[in-house]
């Protein structure tokens, strides 16, 4: 079997320091050489320093041998499960912490009705930070969250000159989306693939949400919610207001770009800690 040395712990590179993520489909990855090679079905081969990675995202048409798997986990990597262009969120790799610490603590918070209802007010306070969300309701919070996305959609629609029909999708049959609907879905799919990563590599749980409670990862999305009008949003628009039959990848393109501009990967391992303060 391949060997790959686990890095020593003091010499991990930290989530906020991090790449952001690498998509990968049509190929295998694998441990050669004592370190992970990305070998592509058009015969690209790539290195691929793992450990400073923010995460994989593995698409269609990959595979990866138990010794990537485990060099990936060593090196507190994260590895997603993702559609073509990363359009779908399948799943992903839980990476291990070396303590519990983080997770007793989101818990606890969780158990906690009046925690928990603190938390999300942190969480609506990001969203909204001109609002005095200490007086409202969480029932009251949602509404209000409701109607500032509905907004932003239109805001947006004008500012870049795209024709804005409501957010209509389905997720079994992206075909009947027109192209800003798919270029949401696909950025939204990638920032929840990228905030899994971070919020997994730093040991909190992904299914402990405090303002969602749907579906496997409501922590994911809770977090994810408050950066999609800077990014994901922002790439949509900006991409299908350059050429209105651009594709999910060139959605992803921008997306990546404005990552990098924003800091996000700096800013979330931040944020999280404080939102459960």
């Amino acid at each position: 079997m391949p060997i790959f040395e686990r890095p020593p712990l003091e010499t991990l590179t930290p989530a906020k320091d991090r790449w952001t993520p690498l998509y990968l489909e049509h190929g295998r990855l694998e441990v050669d050489d004592s370190s992970i090679k990305w070998i592509g079905a058009d015969r690209t081969i790539l290195r691929i320093p793992v450990a400073t990675v923010s995460v994989l995202m593995l698409g269609p048409g990959t595979t990866v041998t138990h010794a990537a798997v485990k060099a990936c986990s060593d090196s507190n990597t994260p590895i997603a499960w993702v559609g073509a262009d990363g359009l779908r969120f399948y799943a992903f790799g839980v990476t291990p912490t070396h303590d519990n610490k983080r997770a007793r603590h989101q818990a606890a918070m969780h158990a906690s009705p009046k925690k928990r209802a603190e938390v999300a007010r942190r969480m609506f306070a990001k969203r909204f930070p001109e609002a005095v969300v200490r007086s409202k309701s969480i029932k009251e919070l949602m509404g209000m969250e409701g109607k500032r996305v509905k907004a932003l959609y239109a805001d947006l629609g004008h500012k870049y000159g795209v024709t804005w029909r409501g957010r209509n999708y389905n997720p079994n049959n992206w075909v009947l989306a027109n192209n800003i609907n798919r270029a949401i879905s696909a950025a939204n799919a990638a920032l929840y693939a990228l905030t899994t990563a971070v919020v997994t590599s730093m040991g909190y749980v992904p299914s402990l949400g405090f303002i969602h409670s749907g579906g496997q990862i409501p922590f994911v999305y809770d977090v994810a919610d408050i950066y999609k009008p800077e990014t994901t949003l922002e790439a949509a628009f900006q991409t299908i207001s350059i050429n209105p039959d651009a594709n999910e990848q060139d959605t992803l393109e921008l997306l990546k770009i404005i990552i990098e501009q924003t800091h996000l990967m700096r800013r979330m391992p931040k944020d999280i800690p404080e939102l459960l303060s």
